[in-house]
């Protein structure tokens, strides 16, 4: 895969987010104390008057976003991952998920590449709170065009969006001329006739250079960007599952309740098939340097194609 330039979703987020309020005044943003991390000071940089610091604090911010909601406005909720998903979950579930408000989840900072912050910010676990609560759509985009597009597709849907952002810098993969997002849908971005790959997020852009890796051994891998956990494009999963028999799912997240999850419960309903989750293995994480411990929990190029052979050996 080409090496294109690198560019962290979180700055993404914050530019998509100034976009947006130019064409739509009733976007407004809400932060708890971290505007300057989840990069939505660019915003509040440029609409001050449409940006509430609620302090540290996320549980009330969710309140907060909740009543903006009842009010017309469309508010973007951002914190990192750990603290909008896990810290204020009652909170997003009883009163932003069950009255089905048009809230947005702006969750920064997610899985191990937070890096030397350590297990106690390294959320691995917010996919799957998500996805458990009904209604709320899941999206986990792979790299700056992708997480621009999605920001906008949370805006213009109505009900509560989680929005899965990280801190380290990411190859950027797609065209911004001509990439189409839409909410539930995936993207296939190699075809192979040996092994599916299907990658989210962070994992994207290395399941691509593992798959070349594998052509060089003469696997012929297909992979598969799942930008949406929730819902899932379950005809593609099928579609890729039929043709393969063998499915390997790759995400900076545990393999329990995430993508991995998602892509079992539809192959064993709908297309039976061979099936290995390449993820966090049910630990925590650990301080370090992001790319090493990418690296250490075998989420890198290397690390999924070692993981790929040996399962298939």
């Amino acid at each position: 895969m080409k090496e294109n330039k690198l560019i962290a979703t979180r700055d993404s987020y914050g530019n998509a987010l100034v976009e947006l309020a130019a064409e739509h005044d009733n976007l407004v943003v809400l932060d708890a104390d971290l505007a300057a991390a989840t990069k939505t000071a660019i915003f509040k940089k440029e609409y001050p008057e449409r940006h509430i610091d609620c302090g540290i604090a996320e549980s009330n911010m969710a309140g907060i976003a909740a009543g903006l909601a009842t009010c017309g406005y469309v508010p973007f909720m951002s914190s990192f991952a750990m603290f909008a998903a896990g810290r204020a979950f009652e909170q997003v579930r009883n009163s932003i998920g069950y009255p089905h408000l048009n809230v947005k989840i702006g969750a920064t900072h997610a899985g191990i590449s937070v890096g030397e912050d350590g297990a106690t910010h390294q959320c691995c676990e917010d996919l799957a709170l998500m996805r458990e609560i009904p209604g709320m759509v899941v999206i986990n985009p792979s790299d700056d065009v992708e997480a621009r597009a999605a920001v906008k597709a949370a805006y213009e849907h109505e009900g509560p969006v989680y929005l899965r952002f990280g801190r380290l810098a990411l190859p950027v993969i797609n065209d911004g001329d001509t990439y189409q997002f839409e909410i539930g849908k995936g993207v296939l971005l190699k075809e192979g006739k040996d092994i599916s790959m299907i990658a989210t997020g962070l994992c994207v852009s290395e399941s691509l250079k593992a798959a070349e890796m594998l052509e060089k051994d003469g696997i012929s891998a297909e992979v598969i960007n799942i930008h949406t956990i929730k819902p899932l494009d379950e005809e593609l999963v099928i579609a890729t599952a039929a043709k393969t028999k063998r499915v390997f799912t790759v995400e900076e997240h545990s393999i329990i309740g995430g993508l991995g999850s998602a892509v079992a419960e539809t192959l064993a309903e709908k297309c039976p098939a061979k099936l290995r989750r390449i993820g966090i293995r049910d630990r925590f994480g650990e301080s370090g340097p992001a790319k090493e411990l990418i690296h250490k929990y075998g989420l890198d190029a290397e690390g999924i194609y070692r993981q790929i052979k040996a399962e298939m050996n």
